[in-house]
């Protein structure tokens, strides 16, 4: 019979609650130490629920990258990058600090938080060396 949780805050609300502290956090299995990214209650492929929050380094390397056109009056053209974290997991976000059709994949970015007004979200700025 599967495991009904009740009272519980969802692995997501959570994630977004530590961007509102400040920190961007992603999950660990704690028995094999592997990270993953998107917050979910069980690990991805065994199903393991001993899972722990863990801050990043926040670096990581471009791995794919795409400009997105909009019309300027609709926002403009804007950035969409998978990066590869250090610690692992890959995560889709914007790469700012270049055009968004510059943005090259092996790039060394850093990650930060930024607040859109509407919701906080995970940016990464190109790394200075």
């Amino acid at each position: 019979m599967p495991e009904i949780l009740t009272n519980q805050v969802g692995p997501e609300k959570q994630f977004y609650d530590f961007l509102s502290d400040g920190k961007i956090k992603i999950q660990r299995n704690k028995n094999t130490g592997e990270f993953f990214f998107h917050p979910r209650v069980a690990f991805p492929g065994t199903g393991e629920r001993e899972l722990e929050w863990v801050e990043i380094s926040g670096k990581g390397i471009v791995h794919s990258s795409s400009c997105n056109r909009r019309l300027p009056e609709k926002g403009g053209d804007f950035n969409l990058s998978i990066v590869k974290l250090e610690e692992g997991p890959c995560m889709m976000s914007s790469v700012l600090g270049a055009e968004p059709d510059q943005v090259k994949i092996g790039t060394k970015v850093n990650a930060r938080i930024e607040n859109t007004g509407e919701k906080l979200r995970v940016v990464f700025d190109i790394a200075k060396d």
